[in-house]
């Protein structure tokens, strides 16, 4: 405003700019200015500004910047709180990135050179290192199915874990059979891409913790299997892997900012297709912990993956476990396209994970664990069912299947099935996969896991939340 004569005070003055959050103006060829263009984000009154909407700013003016080729870009932030610092800089380097990868054409143009002025250089290393495990999932879940499924899957893991301090371990067809990981086996058969249970462990070398655990539905793409989805349910569903995408940039994210916490990630890679060899509705399937499932529904297959992929980590006695899943429709419709439902079988672990996706800015909310939903899991010829009685309350049966298979370890389930994937643009993000939860976990796994030590687990009650 200084170097320009005031002209940034006049045009808000004159309402042409008020600099309300999220508005953006942007003004070529400025008197006084050295760059050829300055972008204006609005960040509204600094007492209102939230992590989400910080987040959101530095998106906006990258998306803006992206919208054509730049040689390079510098951002400013004179007047934002210390506290929100990280997630604009995150926010700054996600927003540019777009879902055209295969456009001859962009329609985003990522800038080479980025700078953030009077930035402390080990936060801007922080946010660096966490847009790039970002934009990593996003990639993978716009990768099309036919370039993205459960072999190419593991292949690009392994590249993107390279030198990271992070060890992997890849259950092929075989070793799943040996494993008697029937569940995970059963949704593959129908497809003719061999299923993968891919393993990645990462070991700090003056860590004396207990590991935590994260599972990862890894369903590359999902037709519905025999309860096939109609078109424009289906369009999107090469998204259905979103919940391994998160964990392994997470795990690969730990090990990059020498996190001192140990972890072990599981995902079960699948696709649910159709053929003579589909598994169908009315089979009974014994999964590796033992209890026996019967399918009614070959749509609910997540559930069914993670059924193996809890136990393979449960035998691995972690502190606690995470799982990631775009599991539900129904926790959209009772969540909307932005919020994460998150469920489990204890309430403090469950407010931890609240906590960090506020500290971040993103959008958790817990649903009700109530020990009748165990009820409408129940079947009359097997253990327990794969879905529930009906549509109603969708998002939590599946949640109550998935508590079956964790005993009394703390389990926190997030529904990620809105927040996961876009349909449209935001003004901060291209449409397309946004790296949810990334961040949240990354808070989270901040802090120390012997919290976890005493904690009394009520699973017969299950969690009665207001």
């Amino acid at each position: 405003n200084q170097a320009s004569g005031g002209v940034i005070a006049k045009l808000a003055e004159q309402k042409v700019w008020n600099g309300k959050a999220g508005k953006v103006l942007e003004l070529h060829h400025l008197s006084g200015i050295a760059a050829k263009s300055v972008i204006l984000v609005g960040l509204g009154d600094v007492d209102k500004i939230t992590a989400a909407s910080a987040f959101q700013a530095g998106g906006i003016g990258a998306k803006i910047a992206a919208s054509r080729e730049r040689e390079s870009i510098a951002f400013a932030a004179d007047h934002l709180p210390e506290a929100f610092h990280l997630q604009v800089l995150v926010g700054s380097l996600c927003g540019g990135v777009g879902q055209d990868l295969f456009r001859q054409e962009k329609s985003l143009f990522q800038c080479a050179k980025i700078t953030w002025l009077d930035t402390k250089s080990s936060l801007a290393d922080e946010a660096n290192k966490t847009a790039a495990a970002m934009n990593w999932a996003r990639r993978m879940v716009n990768l099309p199915p036919n370039e993205l499924y459960p072999e190419t899957f593991v292949e690009h893991a392994t590249q993107f874990l390279l030198n990271s301090g992070v060890s992997l371990e890849v259950w092929d067809e075989r070793k799943l059979r040996e494993q008697n990981c029937n569940a995970l086996l059963a949704v593959a058969q129908g497809s003719i891409r061999p299923p993968r249970l891919l393993i990645a462990t990462y070991n700090p070398a003056e860590s004396k913790s207990v590991p935590v655990a994260i599972a990862g539905k890894g369903v590359t793409f999902d037709s519905g299997g025999l309860s096939l989805k109609p078109t424009e349910s289906m369009t999107t569903m090469k998204c259905d892997m979103a919940g391994a995408a998160t964990a392994i940039a997470t795990i690969q994210l730990a090990a990059a900012l020498k996190l001192q916490q140990p972890m072990i990630v599981a995902v079960g890679l699948v696709e649910n297709l159709i053929s003579g060899s589909n598994f169908k509705l009315g089979d009974v399937i014994k999964s590796r912990q033992g209890k026996t499932i019967e399918i009614l529904n070959t749509d609910a297959e997540g559930r069914v993956v993670l059924a193996d992929v809890l136990d393979v980590l449960m035998e691995r006695k972690p502190t606690c476990i995470v799982d990631l899943a775009t599991l539900t429709g129904a926790c959209v419709v009772a969540l909307g396209t932005d919020i994460a439902g998150v469920m489990g079988n204890d309430q403090e672990f469950i407010q931890q994970i609240q906590a960090a996706a506020e500290h971040v800015g993103e959008y958790v909310w817990p649903l009700p664990m109530y020990s009748f939903f165990n009820e409408q899991v129940a079947s009359k010829i097997a253990d327990i069912k794969n879905v529930g009685d009906g549509r109603w309350g969708g998002a939590i049966t599946a949640a109550k299947f998935l508590e079956n298979f964790v005993g009394t370890t703390p389990w926190c389930h997030l529904d990620i099935a809105g927040p996961a994937f876009l349909d449209k643009p935001k003004p901060w993000m291209d449409a397309g996969g946004t790296g949810s939860m990334i961040r949240t976990l990354l808070e989270w796994l901040k802090e120390p896991a012997s919290r976890f030590g005493s904690r009394k687990v009520n699973t017969s009650e299950g969690i009665d939340i207001p």
